[in-house]
């Protein structure tokens, strides 16, 4: 049984982090941490799916030699900055490894690297380096919130998140931070979400199971349609639960699964509320769909319309746009056998019923979709498959946020 437990990166055993300030940008407050690190007692099994975007930045390509092995023993990470397209970032991305490296006795490539913020400026690393020692020193079992502070761009809630269940007589914690509010599409957008767990698993078990939970959980989130050069997902798995090691597809392995899988879904759902000028989170399920690929296609669409999100902020219960987004999606599906509702905790409201609009209740329906959250409902009774994607609805402030954030 999945128990949600507070802590974050730190609750599962064997797990400290720290966030500072540090001024990676000039002129930034005092106030804002922007320097992180997470640190394992034990080497760990390390498990990372990246961005698809093909333009890289340099911390994701020493990412990926440093876990060539499939071992790591932590994560250092900064915002202000993502180290991108930039002079110099492929040194400076391995100067924060032999910076903490220097600082904690250990190697450089124990340790994934990650950047977020402003792409294309060089990088201040002699802030960092002076941070450093701050940073090391203050690393503590209570470090996850101001680790997770630290990662924020232009996220407005720090996002954090743990669990606990039972595996083989044993109590197995799983806990994460993420970062994530602008530049997100599906394939993983500008976003970092760091998983620390004390389970016993194998790096090629951890990875088959961190590869398939990615593209159902953060791959069906979608804020702006944009996919950024700097998105990672990383587990790290320090064993320190003492439960026999995951070394096949097992129920030990199941058990474990399912709670990533919460975690990860958690974190996606965090991103997708705090989409930059995001007054509501939008979900959109599909569902007896003919494949769970098309059911995904379809929610995508949905949740990634512009039209569709403008409607939602108006509270517009304007159904027309959702069928029309499913039409241009691709997937294959008979528009004469859909049906569409929405629903929130304000209720539920059917407004098309077999590819055709019903007479609905206008003043419920607003109600419906002034929500926090608010659930488009699509049904295309033609099989047994389904998804759900995550989204948000499109304001005013989202141009405001980007109209200027280099600047």
């Amino acid at each position: 049984m999945l128990k949600e437990i507070a802590g974050g990166v730190c609750a599962a055993k064997g797990f400290t982090a720290s966030g500072i300030h540090c001024g990676v940008k000039a002129g930034s407050s005092p106030d804002k941490n922007d320097l992180a690190m997470i640190l394992s007692e034990r080497e760990c099994s390390a498990a990372a799916v990246y961005t698809l975007n093909r333009v890289k930045a340099a911390p994701i390509y020493v990412t990926m030699g440093n876990l060539e092995d499939g071992v790591c023993r932590g994560i250092i990470a900064n915002s202000g900055n993502a180290n991108a397209c930039a002079p110099l970032s492929h040194e400076n991305a391995e100067q924060m490894c032999a910076l903490v490296a220097k600082a904690t006795g250990l190697k450089s490539n124990d340790f994934v690297v990650a950047s977020t913020g402003v792409i294309g400026q060089e990088l201040n690393i002699s802030a960092i380096e002076k941070g450093m020692p701050a940073l090391v020193s203050g690393l503590n079992s209570d470090g996850s919130d101001s680790a997770a502070r630290a990662v924020m761009t232009t996220d407005t809630v720090k996002k954090e998140t743990a669990v606990s269940v039972t595996i083989g007589g044993k109590t197995v914690t799983i806990g994460a931070i993420a970062k994530g509010s602008g530049m997100i599409h599906p394939n993983m957008g500008t976003m970092l979400c760091f998983i620390t767990t004390d389970c016993a698993i194998t790096h090629e078990v951890l990875q088959d199971a961190l590869h398939d939970i990615v593209p159902r959980t953060f791959n069906r989130v979608t804020v702006d349609g944009d996919t950024s050069t700097n998105d990672m997902c990383v587990v790290l798995a320090n064993g320190m639960a003492g439960n026999e090691q995951i070394e096949w597809k097992d129920d030990s392995y199941t058990l474990f699964y399912k709670a990533l899988r919460q975690v990860c879904e958690t974190m996606a759902r965090a991103i997708a509320a705090d989409g930059e000028g995001a007054s509501r989170l939008v979900t959109c399920t599909v569902r007896s769909a003919r494949s769970e690929e098309s059911a995904e296609r379809l929610a995508k669409a949905v949740v990634g319309s512009s039209l569709v999100k403008a409607a939602l902020f108006g509270a517009d219960a304007n159904w027309g746009r959702v069928l029309c987004a499913m039409g241009y999606s691709k997937a294959p599906f008979r528009p004469e056998y859909v049906d569409i509702g929405f629903s929130s905790l304000q209720g539920s409201i059917l407004v098309c019923e077999k590819g055709t609009g019903l007479d609905f209740d206008e003043e419920l329906a607003k109600k419906i979709l002034t929500q926090d959250e608010v659930v488009i409902d699509v049904s295309l009774n033609e099989g047994e498959h389904e998804a759900t994607c995550w989204g948000c609805d499109l304001t005013y402030e989202y141009v405001k946020i980007n109209g200027d954030y280099r600047t």
